[in-house]
């Protein structure tokens, strides 16, 4: 999972980074293994600070002063395709046709067949195991197809037309060509979210892209509009163009966004994620009130994971007329666990990131509200926190289905065999969380939570629970290579951890500039594809980085 930003601002002298840096903290819920921004500044040079860590981390003052211009993109990242290393950190760069850098959150399921492509027939090489860097290098062959020194909205379209074509899976992507503007897209099911927005600025109008409207809001974007699947919008100073570049599909958001991934003050393609999640602890609580009358079970107290599960809880408590409790305190500088590589790891942090208060669970039947269970990691340790302190029964309620296959569009869920509902009915998952009672959102009900703010949407990515891929394309051989990748991605995240702790890591920066190891060095584009005389860019441009 991944979160990717652009911004254009109308006035070219002014430099984007800052509000871009800004943007990605807001995002930095969707990513926190690396980050990176590039920014275009005179005659069309690119300016690059990235590397492995947090936003606050890389991002000094030192680094942010060197990124000049007034038109940049940004991306934070979690890897799935691809593995840790500092190289796979976006935003990407090529140099032919055309100086084109490049941000993607998704995931490509045919990358075998297009790297034979590129070997074979596009002769391009490809530096990483990312299938972001493919995705890019694809389109720049493309763009290569038209044989134009200079280019326009026209060839653009063309070229991502084709690309579409040849590319399967999810991927919602923001690319910067030198000199010329910024461009969105959208894969034809729509599974990833982007979405631009506009502020005045002097004569003309500032315009931003990113993957959720709360980076809009905080920055004073307004009129925020989703890409629609399968659209490109292209952004320049001089105009806005849109086009539809590929076949109409099935349009199937990826529905774990409301669920999990996305931030409560976020509305993506219409549909208010704070609005939703109250609608799942509505629908839920009838689910939990069933189930205890035929249990003939009560509960004394409704307490949240937090923090997701947080609105679920509240709108469930209040149906079930049962007080609602903070029970857990959260320490907000450990990362999401349930992406985080090995057991041990992922329990230490467990502890490390919730304390439970003996207050609110002593001598009492609790009821712990998550917005999901994935391997079931985070709830045991849970579960067993609260027994600690006193509780007398743990009945766990998860606003969504069991999850029992693996996220195949970007979300880097484990392999089948270490999620804790495959092949499990809720007995045998309740016995190895250690629970005394799991309670399950039921699918129906998860999709009309979401579904009823925006009925023009007909249906969802729901393939973690049904194991039914809206792109098709995935079969057993293709899940088995998929987990085969993540086991060496945890297993290289694991060594590079104990390299860390003994000291062999990277102790230096390459060149000058960002914090945290962040690259700053130079290198040359080809050309500028603009075509427009009041854009100022020479014929060669430098990359600095």
């Amino acid at each position: 999972m991944c979160g990717i930003l652009g911004l254009l601002a109308h006035d070219p002298s002014l430099d984007v980074a800052p509000e871009i840096v800004e943007g990605l903290s807001l995002l930095q819920h969707r990513g926190q293994d690396a980050a990176g921004v590039v920014t275009c500044g005179p005659k069309g040079r690119f300016f690059q600070v990235k590397a492995n860590g947090m936003v606050r981390d890389i991002f000094d003052a030192a680094s942010v002063s060197k990124l000049i211009g007034g038109m940049g993109i940004g991306h934070v990242r979690y890897p799935t395709a691809g593995s840790f290393n500092n190289a796979e950190a976006q935003p990407f760069y090529v140099n032919s046709p055309y100086g084109i850098c490049f941000a993607h959150n998704g995931n490509l399921i045919n990358t075998e067949s297009l790297l034979e492509f590129m070997d074979e027939e596009a002769h391009r090489h490809i530096n990483t195991a990312s299938d972001s860097e493919l995705l890019l290098n694809i389109f720049a062959y493309n763009l290569q197809l038209t044989g134009k020194f200079r280019i326009n909205e026209e060839d653009i379209f063309t070229a991502l037309g084709a690309m579409v074509k040849q590319v399967k899976g999810a991927y919602a992507c923001v690319a910067m060509l030198a000199g010329f503007g910024l461009i969105a897209f959208r894969d034809p099911n729509g599974i990833r979210p982007v979405g631009v927005a506009t502020r005045p600025s002097g004569s003309g109008k500032d315009w931003i892209i990113a993957s959720e409207s709360i980076v809009a809001d905080a920055n004073g974007f307004t009129d925020w509009d989703d890409v629609k699947p399968g659209e490109a919008i292209i952004i320049t100073r001089n105009r806005v163009t849109r086009r539809q570049i590929a076949e109409p599909s099935t349009f199937a958001p990826d529905i774990f966004e409301y669920v999990y991934f996305a931030r409560p003050d976020s509305v993506m393609d219409g549909i208010s994620v704070y609005r939703s999640r109250m609608a799942m602890g509505d629908a839920l609580a009838e689910k939990v009130k069933q189930v205890l009358q035929e249990k003939n079970l009560t509960i004394d107290v409704v307490i949240p994971v937090p923090d997701t599960s947080r609105v679920a809880a509240l709108n469930l408590a209040q149906k079930l007329g049962a007080p609602y409790r903070e029970g857990f305190i959260k320490n907000r500088y450990v990362g999401r666990t349930f992406i985080m590589p090995g057991q041990q790891m992922r329990k230490k942090n467990v502890r490390r990131k919730l304390n439970a208060m003996a207050l609110e669970f002593a001598d009492k039947h609790v009821l712990i509200v998550d917005d999901s269970i994935v391997r079931g990691t985070t709830s045991k340790e849970i579960i067993q926190m609260a027994k600690d302190v006193g509780a007398k029964k743990v009945y766990v309620a998860s606003c969504a289905p069991p999850i029992r296959y693996p996220n195949v569009y970007g979300i880097d869920m484990p392999s089948r065999k270490e999620l804790v509902a495959h092949s499990k009915d809720e007995e045998a998952i309740a016995e190895s969380i250690g629970a005394d009672l799991v309670i399950f959102q039921t699918l129906p009900d998860l999709v009309e939570s979401v579904r009823q703010w925006n009925p023009k949407i007909s249906e969802f990515d729901c393939s973690v629970f049904t194991g039914k891929y809206v792109t098709g394309g995935v079969d057993e051989a293709y899940l088995e290579h998929l987990e085969s990748l993540r086991a060496d991605n945890v297993r290289g995240k694991l060594h590079l951890s104990t390299l860390l702790v003994q000291g062999k890591g990277d102790g230096e920066a390459v060149g000058k500039g960002g914090a945290n190891g962040a690259t700053y060095q130079e290198k040359s584009t080809v050309s500028s594809p603009t075509n427009r005389k009041d854009d100022n860019v020479g014929l060669h441009n430098s990359f600095q980085t």
